[in-house]
């Protein structure tokens, strides 16, 4: 195959694959949309909403969501090797569109409640479908590229929410996000082929031969015929796989690890509450301009890990992301104790909070929030890893909305300093285990890195 066959089958990969970041906008939009809509349920004006809702009530808005987040893996993984991936995604899609809906023509908080838990369950079953379908459709060489690119999509809707959420209503704010996953659901009908791997688990293998050179993948054919010519294994089996086979145990080891020290590491929060947080530093920007900074600065430092994750590898990238995650929450729960015990360097300091914040974007979406998701579509055999990135999602989801949840409980409690210092710590624990524990998987084929971790 010549470079010039090579480049279009890539853009072939990537065009499908850019389908799938169209449903990956719409997580990153989610998971930013409580940053603009808290401060208008907060106001009587702007509220759909008979009254305005406490703080309590907001950090339920929040951490709610997980709650259908956790539920969206089993079905993305129960659907996922019984009808197909695309069918997940079409479902992913739907939910989502039903959400927002509910969301728009919402007038009494259990209905948002509601709608939030409906949201998550898309954004958990997309979260895993994506994962797996995109780590089944890459070639080795751009698989890493295509993996982490969804982390850019996700901070493009993040950013998008920030921006036009200050400035249109709430049920406008959510109108838009339905008109999102129509398009989603679209492109997916028009450009994304089902996953080889799992036509090949379903016996259809003359069928996954044609979607594999429609990709220009015809050199890997035989390897994934071999990697995926397993039938689909119950639930129990799946389970017991991810503990007796010593590949997948290393594996689960390692992604459940990194993903319980990504919630610990804060990021969430920040994303969630970032304009209440700028809110209480004092400053004198306003809270919804620093927040669409921090949006900006997001989408830019998700761009680092796809450019670079190929070349210098996923362990280097894991390790900068965890020191420099840990320096700034530590520079920013220092500059809140300065400012509450009423310190005088702390008037000249004020922009320490918004610095602080964007390194830690940087930081994060470097590495930290997209590496553990790439291990789950590399590390795992292929008839686990659909279950095996369920449940360390899961596990770690449970813990994110623990963390949401008791955020606004502790925050008054032991103040900001306190908490940011605790996911500071976090980070540079990750730092140690990063070193120790996680092994490099750069330029490997998923035979390759489960052989690796066999040993």
């Amino acid at each position: 195959m010549g470079a010039a066959d090579k480049n279009t089958s890539f853009k072939r990969q990537y065009l499908s694959a850019g389908c799938l970041y169209f449903g990956q906008f719409v997580v990153g939009y989610t998971m930013g949309w409580t940053a603009p809509i808290l401060p208008k349920l907060q106001n009587i004006e702007e509220t759909p909403l008979d009254k305005t809702i406490t703080e309590a009530e907001a950090s339920w808005m929040v951490s709610i969501t997980f709650l259908g987040i956790i539920l969206g893996p089993y079905i993305s993984g129960y659907l996922g090797n019984l009808v197909g991936r695309k069918p997940c995604l079409y479902v992913s899609g739907g939910m989502y569109l039903l959400s927002y809906i509910i969301l728009a023509l919402a007038k009494s908080l259990v209905v948002i409640y509601i709608g939030r838990i409906l949201v998550g369950v898309g954004m958990g079953v997309l979260f895993i479908t994506n994962i797996v379908y995109i780590a089944e459709l890459a070639s080795t060489k751009i698989r890493g590229t295509l993996l982490t690119l969804t982390g850019f999509a996700t901070t493009l809707g993040t950013l998008l929410v920030y921006s036009a959420g200050p400035y249109i209503s709430y049920a406008t704010l959510n109108w838009m996000a339905a008109i999102l996953c129509v398009i989603f659901v679209v492109t997916l009908f028009l450009f994304v082929p089902e996953s080889a791997v799992f036509l090949v688990m379903k016996g259809k293998k003359e069928e996954a031969m044609a979607t594999l050179s429609s990709l220009g993948r015809q050199g890997d054919i035989d390897e994934v015929v071999t990697q995926a010519d397993d039938k689909p294994k119950p639930k129990i089996a799946q389970l017991t796989e991810m503990f007796t086979v010593k590949s997948n145990r290393k594996a689960t080891f390692i992604i459940l690890s990194l993903n319980i020290l990504g919630q610990f590491s804060g990021m969430m929060i920040v994303i969630a509450f970032v304009s209440v947080i700028f809110e209480m530093t004092g400053s004198n920007i306003e809270a919804h301009i620093s927040t669409i900074i921090v949006g900006v600065t997001q989408v830019f430092s998700s761009i680092i890990a796809p450019l670079v994750v190929d070349r210098i590898g996923r362990r280097l990238l894991l390790l900068l992301s965890f020191a420099g995650c840990s320096l700034s929450l530590f520079s920013l729960g220092t500059y809140f104790y300065l400012y509450n015990n009423d310190y005088p360097i702390a008037e000249k300091l004020k922009l320490l909070t918004l610095v602080s914040i964007m390194v830690l974007c940087v930081a994060y979406y470097s590495g930290l929030g997209i590496i553990p998701n790439t291990f789950v579509g590399e590390m795992f055999t292929d008839t686990c890893r659909g279950f095996g990135g369920t449940f360390t999602v899961t596990i770690a989801w449970i813990f994110s909305f623990g963390i949401s949840t008791a955020f606004g409980y502790v925050l008054p409690v032991w103040g900001p300093s306190v908490v940011f210092w605790i996911f500071s710590g976090s980070c540079a624990f990750g730092f140690f285990f990063t070193v120790f524990f996680v092994p490099e998987t750069k330029g490997k084929s998923l035979l390759a890195v489960q052989e690796l971790l066999s040993k």
